[in-house]
């Protein structure tokens, strides 16, 4: 089960301190935590699309793809999606390969 990052002060500690990874369509923060699991945020802003839908089917995307390949991220980081306006036009399979591609870039994949 994915654990969300839910309070302010969290996400903002990730803003100020995480790393930064990024591609075209979107990029990640990441920040050491010292609990035993992963936290997940995702920020899709009103620059990507004033509809809500839109911006819930990307979140739904990503804490999809996030489900799936939970197993293989290490633990103990907190992890921030950022969407850039270009990510409406870019399909599942990329959002897939790029997070992966991320995650690697990060060092948080499990060997």
């Amino acid at each position: 089960m994915l654990v969300k990052l839910t309070k302010k002060y969290d996400f903002n500690q990730v803003m100020k301190l995480g790393q930064r990874f990024f591609v075209e369509s979107f990029y990640i923060k990441v920040l050491k935590n010292n609990l035993a699991n992963n936290r997940y945020g995702i920020m899709i802003s009103l620059k990507v699309d004033k509809k809500a839908v839109v911006r819930n089917k990307i979140r739904r995307r990503f804490n999809e793809i996030l489900r799936l390949n939970d197993l293989k991220i290490k633990q103990g980081y907190d992890i921030i999606i950022l969407a850039k306006d270009v990510i409406k036009n870019t399909p599942y399979s990329q959002n897939k390969q790029d997070l992966g591609f991320l995650l690697q870039r990060a060092n948080l994949l499990k060997k």
